[in-house]
């Protein structure tokens, strides 16, 4: 357990294993300790570090509202600050965003990525054919948002787990510390739905990466994910598809051995 200070706020972070270097990005109301089930398999090879996005948990909250621009600088920082470059990034979900982002603007620290489920709403409404399928997307997060916008943390947080990222049900399932890390980090989410540019990218701009990249999604997750990743397949030259079976919104908790055997030879290129 450690802290850096890069682009202004100082992040905590954690190091495991020793090899090639392959950075954990998670998603919007998480934190480090999301990647507990994978790390064991990923230390056996790499270097695998994993932080607090700002804002969460640990890691220190400015008590300004957060952007994506921000979180791609962060990470960034947090890359060249450990001396990981070229470094290998793994985003899930909103951190899929972030780590595109990063891929875009600085391929220089990367060597390659894997992105997990990117909800990515943004690139749909181009094409009228997919824009409704963000638009439905983007109501059922409007109930969440009504929610945070009140300081109703716990109500949103439920909602969010029950009907957007793993299933009715699902909130009631989760460790209480898990439950716990949501409910403490449910103002981070409210800034990522204020963020104009959260959910969108510059697919062109994204196009011009070259390096190995991965796009990995659910059978069983909401069909905007997949759509999503169509369009970002289409950008990147060197994409490749990995479909899981029945492992929902975050394959890293719900089939971490699936989740290695997919991910460590890609880290290892």
């Amino acid at each position: 357990m450690a802290e850096i200070r890069v682009n202004g706020v100082s992040l905590h972070y954690e190091a495991h294993g020793t090899g090639p270097g392959v950075v954990l990005v998670h998603g919007s109301w998480s934190d480090a300790d999301a990647w507990a089930r994978v790390l064991p398999g990923l230390a056996e090879s790499t270097t695998a570090v994993t932080y607090d996005r700002r804002g969460h948990s640990r890691s220190e909250d400015p008590l300004t509202p957060g952007s994506v621009y921000e979180d791609a600088a962060d990470l960034a920082g947090l890359i060249h600050g450990l001396g990981l470059a070229p470094a290998f990034v793994y985003g899930d979900s909103y951190g899929a965003l972030v780590t595109l982002r990063l891929a875009a603007a600085r391929p220089d620290l990367l060597r390659g990525i894997a992105v997990h489920e990117p909800p990515g709403t943004g690139v749909l409404l181009a094409d009228p054919s997919l824009r409704p399928i963000g638009t439905d997307y983007a109501e059922r997060i409007t109930a969440v948002r009504e929610l945070l916008e009140q300081a109703e943390s716990a109500a949103a947080a439920e909602l969010y787990v029950d009907s957007l990222a793993f299933g009715p049900g699902a909130w009631e399932q989760l460790p209480a510390p898990v439950r716990h890390t949501y409910i403490r980090n449910a103002p981070t989410y409210l800034d990522e739905l204020r963020d104009p540019d959260a959910l969108d990218l510059d697919l062109a701009e994204l196009g011009r990466f070259a390096d190995p990249a991965l796009l990995t999604q659910s059978h069983d997750s909401a069909q905007v994910f997949g759509e999503v990743l169509d369009l970002i397949d289409l950008a990147l030259p060197t994409a490749e598809r990995y479909l899981y079976e029945g492992a929902g919104h975050s394959p890293h908790l719900s089939q971490p051995e699936e989740w290695v055997r997919v991910v460590v030879p890609r880290v290892l290129g």
